[in-house]
Order: C-alpha cells, then sequence, then structure tokens
C-alpha cells in the first residue's frame, strides 16, 4: 500500500539572532514567508499531511499567518515544544528558560506521526528537487519495515552567511552515499582567506573544507525514530540536563544510531538551492533569490 509521507516543520524558535519571529516574515513577493514555498514543494512531491512544531505563546498568531493558507491544500496539524514536556518523572532545573533543541522538538509530534516523514526548519528554503528526492526515497521504503533513515545534505560554502557565524552539522559519506557520521560545529564562518573556521561540539576550533556536506535538517525517518529520540533524550538529560541552555540536537541522534549500527541514513543527491534566514541582513538575498525563481516560472505569483 502507498503511503504519503508527512512534513515535520520545526518552529518553535523565535530567531534570537535575528531579532524576532523570522517564520511569519514575507519573503515572496506577495507577502509569501520561507516555509509557505517548503509546504508548497511538499505538496508537489506528494506530501499530504504537515505537522508544525510550535510554541503555545504564539499559536494564534502562527494558526491565522501560516496555517490557515493551507485549509483544504493540505492536512494541517499542530505539536507544541513545550520547556516541561520531558520523559516520565523527569524535571527541568530552575532558571531554565529555553527549550531542549531539535531533538526535543520533533520528540513533541510523536503522537501525531503513523507514516513515515520529513524533518526540516521553518526559515530554511530547500528548493524542490530536495522533496521529490525523499519522497522517491520513501517510495522504494513501502514493504520495509524499522527504523528507516536518510537527510539531504548540501555543500557548506552554499549554506555560509555574510552577516555572521552559523552552526552547521559537519557530514561524513561514505562511497555508497551513506551517512558516515555527522557532528554539529558552531560559529562557523568564512575568514577573508576564504578559510573556513568552527567549533566542534568540545568547543575546540577547527578546520573545515568549503566543499564539506552539511546537514541542514533535512532528514527523512520512520515512525520507529521516536523510539530512539526517547532513550538518546532521556540520556542527554540525566548527562546535561541541569545546564540551563544545553541542547541535544537530531544530528547527534542519527550519529549515535549509525556508531552504533542501528541505522544506515542514505544521502540524498539534490539540484535544489539552498538558502536560509539567520541574520536581518541574510534577508535581502532570500527575498531576491524567490524572486529569481519566480521569474524562471518555478513557482506561481502569487503562490
Amino acid at each position: 500500500m502507498n503511503v504519503s509521507p508527512t512534513l515535520l516543520i520545526l518552529a518553535a524558535g523565535m530567531g534570537s539572532r535575528y531579532g524576532g519571529l523570522k517564520q511569519l516574515d514575507a519573503m515572496g513577493p506577495n507577502g509569501e514567508t520561507v516555509l509557505d514555498y517548503s509546504v508548497y514543494d511538499a505538496i508537489r512531491a506528494g506530501f499530504t499531511q504537515v505537522v508544525f512544531v510550535i510554541r503555545k505563546d504564539f499559536e494564534q498568531d502562527f494558526r491565522r499567518s501560516i496555517g490557515a493558507r493551507f485549509d483544504g491544500r493540505i492536512q494541517v496539524t499542530y505539536a507544541y515544544q513545550e520547556l516541561d514536556d520531558l520523559p516520565e518523572g523527569m524535571q527541568p532545573p530552575i532558571g531554565r528558560e529555553k527549550p531542549w533543541g531539535t531533538t526535543h522538538a520533533v520528540r513533541a509530534a510523536r503522537d501525531l506521526i503513523k507514516t513515515p516523514f520529513a524533518v526540516i526548519n521553518a526559515d530554511d528554503f530547500y528548493g524542490q528537487d530536495a522533496f521529490i528526492q525523499l519522497s522517491r526515497y520513501f517510495e522504494t521504503k513501502q514493504e520495509a519495515s524499522g527504523l528507516s533513515t536518510c537527510m539531504v545534505a548540501y555543500p557548506l560554502s552554499n549554506t555560509l552567511s555574510e552577516n555572521g557565524s552559523v552552526n552547521r552539522g559537519i557530514c561524513k559519506v561514505d562511497s555508497g552515499n551513506c551517512l558516515e557520521s555527522v557532528e554539529e560545529h558552531t560559529e562557523i564562518a568564512t575568514a577573508a582567506d576564504q578559510a573556513v573556521s568552527g567549533k566542534n561540539l568540545s568547543g575546540t576550533p577547527v578546520e573545515i573544507a568549503r566543499e564539506a556536506p552539511v546537514s541542514m535538517n533535512f532528514w527523512g525517518f520512520t515512525p520507529e525514530i521516536f523510539d530512539c529520540i526517547e532513550i538518546q533524550f532521556k540520556e542527554f538529560l540525566e548527562a546535561q540536563g541541569s545546564e540551563l541552555k544545553s541542547e541535544c540536537y537530531i544530528p547527534t541522534v542519527v550519529d549515535r544510531l549509525i556508531q552504533t549500527k542501528q541505522t544506515k541514513c542514505r544521502v540524498l543527491q539534490t539540484s535544489a538551492e539552498w538558502f536560509g534566514v539567520t541574520y536581518p541582513g541574510d534577508k535581502p538575498y532570500v527575498q531576491k533569490s524567490i524572486q529569481r525563481l519566480v521569474e524562471e516560472g518555478r513557482y506561481p505569483s502569487p503562490l
């Protein structure tokens, strides 16, 4: 039986470096947001449900400004990333204000998703071909059972910002196009000599190849991933839960599953363009890029 995939969009962040709720910021020529284009591309690729992970404190604005746009076009559901949504018996430490990162965000949808699903950021533009490739991947897995994972990778050089440093999951890929490892790096930036440097999870400064494949949080999972997330998230909280700013990243979860041979993660090749908004100075570039794609006929206007 052919099962249509679900799109899970991580939209709970307020965009602290950007200075506002960038998920609601207009980027298209007729007021479209970046995630409007993601949902549009997903629908064209055969996705029939979208789950938005949001916070309850901006739910009303989000439903009115974003969710209502897709009524009648795709099934829309909401999950809530809340600070106290933790494994049984656990509580956030006193003084903790922010949720626990992308793993915590995906976990918020554990009771809503019953099909293979894609995970994306709300503020990144991934391109139509990326959604097509992931949808095709799951079509080939229809008869398979158990945990199945994949990701869409982009060259690091195509994901940097001229306006500040970024965080990226740096990937190692084997000859069979499977992910060998992925490690989150922070403070990645280009120096005057075009060398790229950042810090690994231990905080050690490292040099990074410009063409290194990176995870932009475009993942493909089957629902079995939620059991794995629960185990790893609980262990993370036991080890780092008392830290006020610790975060549990999806790339770290996937990397551990790979290293313990619980999964093979297929790296999907795509011709799609990626661009995103991390800083206010990134917005004009994104707007121009979307306008170009509209003029080339890749997207209707209005969407």
